[in-house]
């Protein structure tokens, strides 16, 4: 029941609304810190080219788009003032303004994975190290 809900509510139609929605959230001055940097992360996510877990795994790279943006967005409308988040998806629904483009997103992104191999790399060395 509540995954059905989760789906219903993160139509893949109603996507670009949501974000747009999420943005306004952002932006709006009267947003909680934690509701607006959630937005923010779901944001970058979202409209990132760089996936945190890249599409071409066959099963894995899809599914992260599928779970992470639906389970950010049900995150932040839950913790997000009911009233706040109404008046922010109302005005995205009328289509007022437009997504910017986070390049930042996209940053933080490969800053992650460059992290990660590098992370990779000083174990594979401290491996090979040992062995010699």
């Amino acid at each position: 029941m509540r995954w059905r809900r989760l789906l219903t509510r993160t139509n893949p139609a109603r996507l670009a609304t949501y974000l747009l929605a999420l943005w306004k959230l952002f932006k709006h001055p009267q947003t909680p810190r934690g509701v607006r940097w959630l937005a923010v992360a779901v944001l970058a996510y979202a409209v990132s080219p760089i996936d945190l877990i890249p599409d071409f795994i066959p099963v894995i790279g899809l599914l992260d788009d599928l779970i992470l943006v639906p389970l950010g967005l049900a995150l932040v409308t839950r913790l997000a003032p009911p009233p706040l988040w109404q008046a922010c998806l109302a005005e995205a629904e009328t289509g007022a303004g437009a997504l910017p483009r986070l390049v930042w997103g996209a940053v933080a992104i490969a800053a992650i994975w460059g992290l990660l191999v590098v992370l990779f790399a000083v174990w594979i060395f401290s491996l090979l190290k040992e062995s010699l």
